[in-house]
């Protein structure tokens, strides 16, 4: 017998997982671990387990660039707290996030940056062919737009410097920035509502700058047509789709139903629209132009004539360059010098620099991450926070697009990249709130936290809370701000955060320990080798078609749940197993045949369990592994029939019917409390 492997799942050859890429200002917060490393790395875990470790990419780096680093460097240096260059600044905090993910376990092929090591001069040089490649396309537009100027403190201000109400309609951000809002809705800089400098608390003038843009509105038909394809594909989040179509819509403006009279009087001016009156108690009227360009036309007329008014999320001009000194350099296009790369289009393909760096440290040609990248066989997962669904899911497929074919690095070998799936997941919650370092109340980061749990409890946790489907609250008892101290440290009041950790704790390890010293107090060092009973077998192999079905759509909290049952079983089997043989037979006499029998299903089982569990809390299961003395890269795969423990061990082991286990110390923990947990 074999598990059932499902004819209709293809997992691919190779595979690249990525994570994102926080930026290089500030330590990793639980949002940034529990919202994304661990989900991806949990994945990326199995990956190797099931496809094999060769064939999978996990990537990831510190975004160096981008004006959230300008702006947290010139704070940090401003107030006394660092002391250095900016290239400094960056590469402390990559050191702090890189030592934190290390903490937590997530197992990244390569953690460097997008200006740091080797990883940073590839990046470098995919950037310069990436812009190049899409010019030679004839998809990249000169434009010259107004960009904020601060006139007291006579310089331009990057994007985090300038700060208003966001003016998209229906966004209450009151935290946009130049040219984004904290929720990802894109507009023009002239739109900002109440633009203030943060340098010096003026408003800031508007002056002309020149800088390339990717003409992202004519891939308006092709990416409509993606989204009905998403929609269709059941594996597919949800979130996926719903977010993309939103960006999607016709190029509005809405402005309040008492401005109307105002409108008339310039009306005639403006480019081509239909004019909508305000629909039910809605209080705006609505203005739908032809184009873009159009309705940027008329926001200026309608600025300069006083009108307030807010605009509807629709495809713009995406942003290529810019003007700031610290960035990934620019290629001189048409003679244009002197310019940056705006973080977001050279993070949207510096997953690929990363995978190329990783191959590159393997001796592998340069040409292998096309393997990964642009193969039919090939899938990248792009574990991603749903704010960013705006550059993953709208910009980059639409970049991948235009670039087609087209030979980036060069060389005869010339496939388009692949278009990526988006494993998107909710917020992860602080209280009520979004985990966010420039909130009110500011989330534990992730060394704060180990200072309360281990980190394999914390794994547990995260993945049981089924981000995928909703926005979930994170209330770790230490942090609870809903509590008093005195509440924080009565053990009667509970810690949600512990719920999935007992299970570590409790049932698998009482289930892993009693294997071992049964094996030990028993049968002389020895794990019973032989047929394994029927129930056992088909509620184990039913099991492994249904996780292996949930990891394929990506379904983590549910992966949790259906361990969580199997532990539990497996754990019950043993604990009533052994009570009925020992009422049966007594403690004093030899081990029976129905002893052995238990005690080779119970191995079974447990070797099943730390197969599902080991993406989730590698340490233990490793642990286990060790213990079982079984080699890891056999033992975690899923490339066996799982018929029986027959398959791990040797010729003689299995005439034998035994296979010898090291011995476990008394009171032994796979899976220890953290030391804060202990009884005093």
């Amino acid at each position: 017998m074999r598990w059932d492997r499902d004819a209709d799942m293809v997992w691919p050859h190779r595979a690249v997982v990525t994570a994102g890429m926080p930026y290089g200002n500030k330590p990793l917060h639980f949002g940034h671990l529990g919202g994304v490393f661990i989900p991806a790395d949990a994945f990326a875990r199995f990956l190797r387990d099931r496809i094999g470790a060769d064939n999978v990419r996990f990537v990831s780096g510190t975004d160096c660039f981008g004006s959230p680093i300008n702006e947290g460097y010139r704070k940090a240096v401003e107030s006394g707290a660092f002391s250095g260059t900016i290239a400094e600044y960056v590469q402390s905090n990559h050191d702090a996030q890189a030592a934190a993910l290390a903490d937590f376990g997530v197992s990244l092929d390569i953690f460097e940056g997008s200006g740091i090591g080797h990883a940073g001069e590839v990046h470098q040089e995919l950037t310069d062919a990436f812009i190049r490649g899409l010019y030679e396309q004839g998809t990249l537009q000169l434009a010259s737009t107004l960009q904020f100027f601060d006139a007291e403190a006579n310089t331009f201000l990057n994007g985090r410097q300038v700060q208003g109400h966001c003016p998209v309609q229906g966004c209450k951000s009151e935290h946009g920035y130049a040219d984004e809002c904290d929720l990802g809705h894109q507009y023009e800089p002239t739109d900002l509502i109440a633009p203030v400098s943060t340098l010096t608390g003026t408003m800031p003038e508007m002056r002309p700058v020149s800088n390339w843009y990717f003409d992202l509105p004519s891939y308006g038909a092709f990416l409509k047509q993606r989204v009905s394809e998403l929609e269709a594909d059941e594996e597919v989040r949800r979130v996926v789709p719903q977010t993309i179509a939103e960006f999607l819509g016709a190029p509005i403006v809405f402005v309040k139903n008492e401005l109307f009279e105002a409108y008339e009087r310039i009306m005639a001016d403006l480019p081509s629209h239909t004019t909508r009156e305000a629909e039910g108690n809605k209080q705006s009227f609505s203005l739908e132009f032809d184009d873009v360009h159009a309705r940027e036309e008329a926001c200026t007329k309608l600025s300069a004539a006083g009108i307030r008014f807010r605009t509807s999320k629709t495809l713009v001009p995406f942003r290529i360059t810019g003007n700031i000194e610290w960035g990934v350099k620019a290629p001189v296009l048409d003679e244009v010098r002197d310019l940056t790369v705006w973080c977001w289009p050279e993070s949207l393909w510096a997953p690929i620099s990363f995978t190329i760096a990783c191959n590159d440290a393997l001796g592998l040609p340069r040409g292998t991450w096309r393997d990964f990248w642009c193969d039919d066989t090939a899938k990248v997962y792009q574990f991603i926070g749903q704010d960013n669904l705006y550059f993953y899911g709208v910009a980059q497929p639409a970049l991948w697009e235009a670039l087609g074919s087209h030979g980036i690095f060069g060389g005869a070998e010339a496939r388009p990249l692949r278009q990526t799936e988006l494993i998107a997941n909710h917020h992860l919650l602080f209280g009520k709130t979004k985990a966010s370092s420039s909130g009110a109340v500011k989330p534990p980061t992730g060394s704060e936290l180990l200072e309360h749990y281990t980190a394999e409890q914390l794994r547990a946790h995260f993945l049981a809370l089924g981000l995928d489907q909703k926005s979930v609250a994170f209330s770790p008892k230490p942090f609870d701000p809903r509590l008093t101290d005195e509440q924080k440290s009565d053990p009667r009041v509970a810690d949600p955060v512990l719920k999935e950790g007992a299970l570590l704790t409790n049932v698998f390890n009482r289930l892993a320990r009693s294997c071992l010293y049964e094996a030990a107090n028993s049968f002389e060092g020895f794990m019973p080798v032989g047929p394994v009973s029927a129930d056992v077998l088909e509620r184990a192999q039913r099991t492994m078609q249904r996780y292996d079905a949930l990891m394929y759509r990506v379904e983590l909290h549910s992966v949790m749940q259906l361990a969580d049952e199997f532990i539990r079983w497996s754990q019950k089997r043993w604990a009533d197993g052994i009570k009925a043989i020992v009422e049966r037979e007594g403690t004093d006499v030899p081990p029976s045949e129905a002893r052995r029998q238990l005690l080779c299903d119970c191995f079974y089982l447990l070797r099943v369990c730390a197969l599902l569990m080991h993406p989730i809390c590698p340490r233990g299961c490793e642990t286990i592994c060790d213990y079982l003395d079984f080699d890891a890269q056999d033992f975690f795969s899923w490339n066996y029939d799982f018929a029986s423990n027959d398959e791990l061990c040797g010729a003689g082991e299995i005439d034998e019917g035994r296979h010898q286990v090291r011995p476990l110390p008394p009171r032994f923990d796979f899976f220890p409390k953290h030391e804060s947990q202990l009884k005093k």
